[in-house]
Formats: structure tokens, sequence, C-alpha cells
């Protein structure tokens, strides 16, 4: 029995102990129980840092290779220098130059610089038409420090695009390999690679901004934004992949801007380069319509489907769009197999498309869809440059206009997008003697006492349609915050 006791004791004393010990833990918070769910607001959330994915390929491997290939261009002009973008003119904004500075003297030769890059051995290099157009002498320098006479082989100013011939291929150069401008996408890295402010070989890095950018040079507007830096100098230098291939040229800045610059899509510039290389000009498609933006409610007046597309105003008799079918009234959906977003859009890709050749047109009409093959003519101007050559073709009013897009607007600080943008006035025209000058808004015109207001460019055609040397207009204009009238007889100056 007490035998019995006691061990009835000990095991009361061993489970006492044990009850302690895991007391004990308890207390020290070495062991816890399994708590119950936490209310929602209380579950701790992990804070992951987000890091920007670093290229897969090292910078400065990617310097290396381009390097060789990137020029230094200097040109001597004499005249009124390069056409609207000398150093100066380009990093204060043309307008603000000449304000301040005025024309210089003709007398005076007038020095640039620039920068290219190779793209064939031979010592083909490309650039900005605006840094070598109107050079009565160019010197290229090399990585190495050479110097090397050039000679340019092609301008075209549409795209602000040149090409040079280095030493008269009697070198061999390092060149560049243009790659596939449509293959980048937004967000890639890329480097700028040229000469700003004369400091030879300098490479800056960034990403792609936004592609298919229009920021009101003209209807090819097409260009591959990013952040790289780009400064005056930097003019037709390369935008490199992370291949080391040449995917833009770069080409504009945004005066006053930061982190802002655009680049000619190497596709284009590689079909714009070939046709100047081969033939020392470049063709352009032509389909011989007016079109305006297909709005909400001229989509809904019209019954398509969606908003996307462009509106015929009008049909040129006889040009290649009459001659295939296409109406007024027409919503042009799709050409050679591209959306058409807008007007820009067709512009481009007809102009861009090789005359002669067939594209296939998906209009909609009368609630359907309906595929229209269009045989593509040549642009009239382009005919005219090709059947005299060396006489610039000139428009019956003495200026160029274009419609005010979105980035132009934003450019000018304009508070709508109504009426059309002079881009160029012809020296010594009647418009340029009444004083219309470059910026100019036209926001009315007045001919034989019929009073159109321009809302379009679509507007502006129809107004000045059929008019002829000799006749009398009135235009409107907003030329910053005022508005001001000008007259002037139609001629040729």
């Amino acid at each position: 029995m007490m035998e019995l006791r006691r061990k009835t004791f000990l095991g009361a004393l061993a489970i006492a102990v044990l009850v302690g010990v895991a007391l004990g833990v308890l207390a020290r918070g070495q062991v816890r129980p399994t708590p119950g769910p936490a209310p929602s607001s209380q579950i701790p959330v992990p804070i992951v840092p987000v890091q920007m994915p670093l290229p897969t390929v090292s910078f400065a491997a990617v310097a290396e290779m381009i390097k060789p290939s990137v020029i230094n261009i200097n040109t001597v002009s004499r005249g009124a220098g390069i056409q609207g973008r000398t150093p100066f003119e380009e990093f204060f904004g043309e307008e603000f130059f000449r304000r301040f500075f005025g024309e210089l003297p003709e007398r005076i030769p007038q020095r640039s610089l620039g920068s290219g890059v190779i793209v064939d051995p031979k010592g083909i290099a490309l650039t900005n038409a605006h840094v070598v157009e109107r050079a009565t002498d160019i010197e290229v320098i090399t990585l190495d420090g050479g110097k090397h006479k050039a000679k340019i082989l092609g301008v075209d100013k549409k795209t602000d695009l040149a090409v040079l011939r280095l030493d008269d291929g009697k070198s061999t150069f390092r060149a560049a390999k243009l790659g596939d401008s449509d293959r980048a996408q937004v967000g890639d890295w890329v480097l700028a690679v040229g000469s700003p402010f004369g400091l030879q070989a300098t490479v800056t890095a960034g990403i792609i901004s936004a592609k298919a950018r229009q920021i009101g040079q003209g209807p090819f507007d097409d260009f591959v934004q990013t952040d790289a830096a780009i400064n005056p100098g930097n003019s037709g230098g390369p935008l490199v992949n992370m291949q080391g291939e040449v995917i833009g040229i770069n080409t504009a800045i945004v005066a006053g801007g930061s982190g802002i610059g655009f680049a000619i899509p190497s596709n284009m510039a590689r079909k714009i380069y070939t046709e100047l290389l081969d033939k020392g000009r470049v063709t352009r498609g032509w389909l011989g319509v007016q079109v305006q933006p297909l709005t909400a409610e001229l989509a809904r007046e019209f019954s398509v489907k969606d908003a996307v597309g462009v509106l015929v105003s009008d049909v040129v008799p006889d040009s290649p769009a009459a001659k295939a079918g296409i109406q007024r009234g027409d919503v042009l959906i799709e050409f050679d197999g591209k959306r058409l977003e807008g007007p820009v859009d067709l512009q481009r890709g007809v102009g861009l498309f090789a005359p002669g050749q067939s594209a296939k047109v998906k209009v909609w009409r009368d609630q359907s869809e309906k595929a229209i093959e269009v045989k593509v003519g040549e642009a009239p101007d382009e005919r005219a440059a090709r059947e005299h050559p060396g006489a610039r073709p000139r428009s019956t009013l003495g200026l160029e206009v274009r419609p005010i897009t979105p980035e132009l607007a934003q450019r000018f600080n304009l508070k709508s997008n109504e009426g059309v943008f002079v881009a160029r006035v012809e020296e010594g025209s009647a418009a340029a003697e009444a004083g219309i000058q470059r910026g100019d808004i036209v926001k009315q015109i007045k001919r034989q006492s019929v009073l159109t207001n321009v809302r379009s460019l679509a507007d502006f055609e129809r107004a000045t349609r059929d008019v002829k040397e000799g006749d009398q207009v009135a235009f409107l204009l907003q030329r910053g915050q005022t508005s001001l009238y000008v007259a002037f007889t139609v001629g040729r100056g």
C-alpha cells in the first residue's frame, strides 16, 4: 500500500513538473498557441521593393560597338545658314532665335554642327536633312580623329533625312547595322550617341518613351520618343538598342523640355535611304482624296460600328481613288492591311507606298465593309520635281499649312485645335510680303465676299481649291494672343 502511494505521488509530481515547464515556456514566449485568423486590416502585407529591370547587356559593351560608326559633322554654308536649325536655333527654337537675332547677312559663312552614323563600310552615312541641306562644304570626323570630306547623295526634307558619301567611297569604315524599329517596344533600353555642343562620342542612356509620335513636323511624323538625353549637336546621330542596332536617327528636341527627344524610326530611314541612294530622290504615293477625322457624331451619322477610320470628304477627279471607285462619304478603315486611326495614318501609309503598286483598301459604305483595290499613283509635287529637276514646287498661295494636332497645340500653347497651322511661307511670295509668318494660325478666309470659317484642313482646302493668280484673298490670323487680318493678291512672286 505504501508502495502504491509512493508511485502515485511520484507520478503526480512528474506531471506537475511537466506542466510547470510548459507554462514557463509559454511565459517566455518561446512557444505560442496558433492564433485564430486576424482581421483583414491587421494582416501584414509584405513590402517588395520595385526595381527597374537592368539591361542584359552592359551599356559599355553597346557603346563600344556603336561609337566607331558615329561621326561628327561640320558644315559651312553661305546665306541664312542651315534652314531653321543652326545649333542656337535648335536650342532656343526658331521663332525665338529669329525674333532676337534676325536673319544673318548673306555674305557671312554659317557653320553648323551635327552628328551622323555610317551604315555601309564604303562610307555611306545617314544624318538629318537640316544638318546639311544648304552646306557648301562638309567635313566629317570619326572616333579616331580622322577627318574626311563628305558629299550629299540625297536629301528628303519631308522626313528630315540625308545620305552622305565619305571620301568618294574610296575608304573603308566601321558600319552600324540598321535594326527593326517595329520590334522596339515602349520601355526598352536605348542609347543615344552623338556630338552635343561639339562633345564628340557622347553616350546617353534611357528608354523608349513612346512610338508613332506626331509632333507637327509633317504628314510623315512617326517618331520614336526617348528620354535618353538629346541636345543640340545630337541631330543625325543614332538611337541604338541593346544589341547595338540602330533603331532611330535622332532628329528633334522640345525647346525648353527635358528628357523629351525624337528619332526617325529605322524602318522609315531604311526605305528613304535606299531610294535616295538608288535614285537621288524619293517617290511618294498618292490616292487623290480629301479626308477628315471620324468623330463619334460622324460615326453615328454614317452608321460606323466603331469610331475608327477616316471620312472621305472629297475625291479628286481622275485620281487613283476615283478610278478605283472610292466615293465621297466612304469611311476608310484599312490601307494595305494597316488600321487607320486618323488622317495622318492614311497620309503616312500612302506617302510611303511605292507608286504604281496596288494596295488593298477596306472601306465602310452602306453599313457594310467593302474591299477595294487601288493602284497608287505618284504624288503630284513629286512628279513636278521629277519632270522639272532643280525646280522647287510652289503653291499658288505661297504657303504650306498643316492640321493642328494635339501635340502641335501643346507645343505652341494653342487653346484649341481649330484652324490650320502655317508651316512654311515661300520667300518672295505675296503671302510673305503681306506679313504671313510661319507659326500663324489661319482662322478665316474671305474670297469674293464669301467668308469661310477655317476649323480644319478640309475647310482650308475647300476655300482655296480653285484659287488662281490675280485673285484677292483675306486671311484672319491668330498670332500668339493677337488676331489680325492680312489681304493680298494671289501670285507666284
